[in-house]
């Protein structure tokens, strides 16, 4: 009768479980990546030779910028913040390893145990004898020393996902990192480039004040002679004192620029070495975009993306798994015994134990389900994720492309511009000594030529970003 019902209680507890798997959520709409990209940039780019290809101390030959790049690739805050979430993730793997893997602890245990004469374990203990003429020792030890070891064996390979999506996590921020480094040479490139623009300028302003400074003279000495009004003297002199205080506000960016640029290293405010002659003459280095596709795999956010979605895939399948049956496994083995003489007689001290769980949820699976849909609910963010990083590195592409090709037209007119500019000024004042122009034409034209002279050198300045940035976007610099 004892074994039919112990028959009868298993039957129906496997009944239950199984009734617990088989009444699974129904599954949701999984929403697939679209990884379609067009065949090329433009009908005109069709190559698939790439910039992106280049390793960044090839594609950067200042010796002064490679400098800085390596110096922040050392000393760089934020790059070494994401260093740490490399090891973070790297030791979420050996976590997650470690769960579909048995458990084996060793222990001891030592107490004591005094109990009423008067009570049902301490008549027992008067009555009984341990042996003839040995009763049980008043109070009683307990000496313990074993093994336990259990294990869930991963009949659904809930685990074995984890871990894979811990994997997947893992070369996530490897990618994370690529990214990082590559904003990183970017961001020092644009702010070397804008720092000797800015020496350019300040060089150009200097000589205009000289310029303004003659063309002030003479028209003091026009003045004494009659030919021009005190109004024409206030004007030249309020032309060099407002270009003089613009001397100060260049000087500041300057200031700026350089400590920028120190952050991004990680160092202390200092002088950033350069050479900044020459600069309106640099040619922008020839870009080949190649295709779209070849974005897939050269650019660390697209593949970043990509690891997260692999990731968020088998966090579906692990959270769908917790439906289903678990199998534990549990055994001990070791030793028992009241007094330490005792301890590790074998067999009469021996004792171990074996034991194998089937558990499944039954009632109330909320927390399960909503794990499941959230994890599903997630999945379908980082297809989306995905999806706009291939879009967004696809546009960034093409308007920096474009970037490149408006700008060198627009720095071959305005070069043109401060030619004739530079030869006005020399006109205007020649016409001016010989009373042929008014005052007010050789100051306008003194003005145009600083301002043309600013924004030729801008519009370098500008050329030389959009060089840097489109490799960025093409995914080079991290290599």
């Amino acid at each position: 009768m004892r074994t039919k019902r112990i028959v009868s209680g298993l039957a129906i507890s496997c009944m239950l479980v199984l009734a617990a798997a088989c009444s699974l959520p129904p599954s949701l709409v999984h929403r697939s990546e679209n990884k379609t990209v067009p065949g090329n940039f433009s009908d005109s780019l069709k190559d698939t030779t790439n910039t992106a290809t280049i390793k960044w101390k090839e594609f950067f030959t200042d010796p002064n910028l490679t400098s800085l790049i390596d110096m922040a690739l050392a000393n760089n805050q934020e790059y070494n913040i994401i260093m740490q979430e490399i090891n973070i993730s790297q030791n979420e793997i050996r976590a997650r390893k470690g769960e579909y893997l048995p458990f084996v602890n060793v222990g001891a245990a030592a107490g004591v145990d005094k109990v009423g004469r008067y009570t049902r374990s301490g008549a027992v203990e008067e009555t009984d004898d341990i042996a003839p003429g040995r009763r049980f020792p008043d109070p009683l030890t307990d000496l313990m020393l074993g093994v336990n070891a259990s294990w869930e064996v991963d009949i659904w390979k809930k685990l074995r996902n984890s871990k894979k999506a811990a994997v997947h996590r893992y070369l996530s921020s490897i990618e994370g990192r690529n990214f990082m480094v590559t904003n990183l040479i970017a961001e020092i490139a644009t702010s070397y480039y804008e720092l000797m623009a800015l020496d350019n300028q300040l060089e150009i302003l200097k000589r205009n004040i000289e310029i303004q400074q003659n063309a002030l003279e003479i028209v003091k000495l026009e003045k004494q002679a009659a030919k021009v009004t005190e109004l024409a003297v206030r004007r030249f002199e309020a032309e060099v004192l407002k270009n003089q205080s613009r001397l100060f506000y260049i000087s500041q960016q300057i200031v700026e620029t350089e400590n920028r640029i120190n952050f991004l290293v990680g160092r202390f405010p200092q002088r950033v070495e350069r050479n900044s002659q020459g600069f309106v003459d640099l040619v922008p280095a020839s870009i080949h975009a190649g295709i779209p596709s070849q974005l897939l795999r050269n650019r660390p956010d697209i593949r970043q993306a990509e690891q997260d979605l692999a990731a968020s895939k088998l966090d579906v399948k692990s959270a769908r798994a917790n439906f289903y049956p678990n199998l534990r496994i549990t055994a001990g083995i070791g030793y028992n015994a009241f007094n330490s003489q005792f301890l590790i007689r074998t067999p009469e001290s021996l004792i171990y134990s074996a034991a194998g769980e089937l558990i499944a949820p039954l009632i109330n699976r909320n927390a399960i389900k909503a794990y499941y849909y959230s994890a599903t609910s997630r999945q379908i963010q980082n297809v989306y994720n995905y999806e706009r990083t291939i879009l967004n590195a696809h546009i960034e592409v093409i308007n920096q492309l474009s970037n490149i090709n408006n700008l060198q037209n627009s720095y071959d007119l305005k070069t043109k511009q401060v030619e004739a500019l530079v030869q006005s000024i020399d006109i205007s004042t020649r016409l001016f000594k010989s009373a042929r122009a008014d005052y007010m034409e050789v100051l306008l034209t003194q003005r145009d030529a600083l301002e043309s002279r600013f924004e030729l050198v801008e519009t370098k300045m500008q050329q030389m970003n959009a060089v840097v940035n489109v490799y960025r976007a093409l995914g080079g610099g991290w290599n």
